[in-house]
């Protein structure tokens, strides 16, 4: 089967979908289409070298947003009916609300108003799905309360993207999420992995609700259920 998966700039279900992503790649054709704020999200999550791993090759390509410029050219292979799925995990609140209203002015939201154009099936996972509260994952932050401001910083010298100013801030748009400033500061300043909760806006439970009644698009719960929905295409 050829697959087509896009990711968007959502730290929430990230890691999940990649796993999703490399069992599928294991057995059919995927490729991967990323938004600017998707490849920036992968990287401070260190998953972007996990996707080019299982990309390479006709049909198994990388298409990042930045190459493709304004017309997205190789979204129109979804126009023309050259996959058999798209999927969308995760899908951001932002994204959603494009799709629900019909803009297509990114690489992710075009190629869903392509594979409309030719009747391939969309799944959807979106990370604003019920209302309340949700538990989700943050990429590395550095903890002031514990930063004790060393006049060698062990952690910005161990970091092989200069990305860290000692007792400021991590610049998460230089992170590749690679721990190595965890595992080098001795006072335990990094945190990786940081729970937090956030609360669900009610426009994008209400725009997530619209995708119910789209033509051609199944929502899916999360991106364990995608393995579900595989079997009926």
């Amino acid at each position: 089967m050829r697959i087509a998966w896009a990711i968007t700039g959502a730290g929430h279900l990230l890691k999940e979908s990649v796993e999703i992503l490399e069992k599928l790649s294991k057995n059919h054709e995927v490729t991967v289409f990323l938004s600017a704020a998707g490849e920036e999200v992968l990287n401070m999550y260190g998953l972007f070298d996990r996707i080019k791993n299982i990309t390479g090759g006709y049909y198994r390509e990388l298409a990042i947003e930045m190459d493709q410029k304004y017309s997205y050219p190789i979204s129109g292979r979804l126009s023309l009916g050259k996959y058999d799925l798209l999927i969308l995990s995760p899908a951001t609140s932002n994204t959603i609300a494009k799709i629900v209203y019909g803009i297509a002015d990114s690489l992710v939201t075009n190629t869903i108003a392509q594979a409309g154009k030719g009747k391939v099936k969309t799944l959807i996972v979106p990370v604003d799905l019920e209302p309340g509260d949700v538990d989700t994952v943050l990429p590395s932050k550095l903890e002031l309360a514990k930063c004790q401001n060393c006049e060698i910083c062990t952690a910005q010298a161990a970091c092989p993207k200069d990305a860290i100013t000692p007792n400021v801030e991590i610049d998460l748009l230089k992170c590749i999420g690679c721990g190595a400033c965890k595992n080098s500061c001795q006072y335990d300043a990094i945190d990786v992995g940081k729970i937090i909760t956030i609360h669900m806006r009610e426009i994008d439970i209400e725009n997530t609700n619209k995708l119910f009644k789209m033509e051609g698009i199944t929502v899916v719960e999360n991106p364990e259920a995608i393995l579900n929905n595989i079997n009926s295409v």
